[in-house]
């Protein structure tokens, strides 16, 4: 029996697939309760519920152009070449309601975006007009005929009254505030963004402002970690870092579960002999999720529900915790915001070069993505081991390697998760 299994055998640890230990954690991610906030602060959030359209857009048939509003038929004699001429019977600017409807042998001069007044059915661009006073009165003439419906938008053309405008669950972006705002919706239904508990763990660790010390490294996970959440949607509440003590690491956790809507940890959840994280877990064993799974870096994370709430414990080594959190934090964070779709997207693309290790688990490689020749190649990082550090900033996805693989070669078509 190799040190491995007899520390797995120790620890208890059964390794499970990725998509289940998904699964699990899904299970406890249910959407937060939802609030209103201001347009302005809707950007990044996600809908509570579905927003309908209260009135047709556009609300009334607009002009798409400058120039006049006509009966179409009327330009029906400037065929052969004549002119037509119209009387100009009204003046409409943009955000004015027209004085009156347009009859036959008579055009109103309007604007961009102006409303269409009854009866014109077509709208003649400037270009094509000339204009001259008959009797005092201004005239319009057309040199060429023009079809019914041309340069108008018509009353409902974008949306009509009660159809879905955006559906519940759906990320608010720039281009939906704008729809929004178009409808009136000043105050937009969105679910609450979980408040996630953040620390680290270890004796090694220091503040990012302190000196370097020896046999110490700077606390660069919770950083990350941070970040992360916010990028999620989430409301990161940092809990600093401790040492690799087993009570204070209880009561931190214990504390920040009773008052916060998730918690995750970095460090203390391998097999060493400071590693309290994984004592931790299995203190109250009936409420763990999983303690191993089977991938490549991070394959000790573990999860636990307590009181309810996930607790979520990522590897301390930086690259495990970066794919750790993709693959299992980010999900949740999604899902208890009521996204419609909590992972990220997976594409099909072209190995950009050879990738020789041999697995047991699926990996997971950060890379980078390049178009070329009008396909998507990824290219591994140079150097992916799980306590590299520098190559996550370079990366752009995650490039699933399936296990027994005797290594890849460049032009294999391969899955990639793509980061935000």
């Amino acid at each position: 029996m190799t040190n491995r299994e007899q520390s797995d055998n120790k620890f208890g640890r059964k390794a499970i697939q990725v998509e289940e230990a998904q699964a699990r954690l899904m299970n406890y991610a249910g959407a937060m309760e939802a609030e209103t906030v201001p347009l302005e602060q809707s950007l990044g959030r996600y809908l509570a519920e579905s927003i309908a359209a209260p009135h047709p857009f556009p609300a009334f048939n607009r002009s798409g152009m400058d120039g006049y509003a006509v009966v179409a038929s009327d330009t029906e004699n400037s065929r052969d070449g004549g002119m037509v001429w119209l009387k100009v019977v009204d003046n409409i600017p943009c955000g004015a309601v027209p004085a009156g409807a347009i009859i036959p042998g008579t055009a109103a001069r309007i604007m961009t975006g102006a409303q269409v007044p009854e009866g014109a059915d077509a709208v003649v661009m400037l270009e094509v007009t000339e204009t001259r006073d008959l009797d005092g009165i201004p005239h319009v003439g057309v040199r060429k005929p023009i079809p019914s419906g041309r340069n108008i938008t018509p009353l409902g053309y974008e949306l009509k009254q009660g159809e879905q405008v955006l559906a519940a669950g759906h990320k608010i972006a720039a281009g939906d505030i704008a729809v929004l705002a178009a409808f009136g919706v000043h105050d937009v239904p969105v679910i609450r963004r979980p408040r996630v508990g953040v620390f680290a763990t270890g004796s090694e660790l220091l503040d990012v402002k302190e000196p370097l010390q020896p046999g110490k490294i700077r606390n660069s996970n919770s950083p990350m970690l941070e970040a992360l959440v916010r990028e999620a949607g989430g409301e990161p509440v940092m809990l600093g870092a401790i040492a690799d003590e087993l009570e204070l690491a209880r009561s931190k956790v214990h504390s920040a579960l009773e008052t916060l809507d998730l918690v995750i940890t970095t460090g203390g959840v391998s097999v060493g002999d400071y590693d309290i994280m994984g004592d931790l877990v299995r203190e109250e064993a009936g409420d763990m999720l999983f303690n191993k799974i089977a991938m490549r870096p991070g394959s000790v994370t573990t999860a636990a529900v307590r009181g309810g709430k996930l607790l979520l414990a990522l590897s301390g080594n930086p690259g495990a915790c970066f794919v750790g959190f993709q693959l299992f934090a980010r999900p949740v964070i999604a899902s208890m915001q009521g996204a419609s779709e909590s992972f990220l997207p997976e594409w099909t693309v072209v190995l950009g070069k050879d990738y020789p290790k041999v697995n047991n688990y699926f990996r997971f490689v950060r890379g980078r993505l390049e178009v070329r020749g009008g396909s998507i190649y990824a290219y591994p990082a140079a150097i992916d081991e799980s306590s590299v550090m520098v190559t996550i900033k370079d990366s752009d996805c995650l490039i699933i390697v399936p296990p027994e693989e005797r290594g890849l070669s460049a032009g294999a078509k391969v899955r990639a998760i793509i980061l935000p």
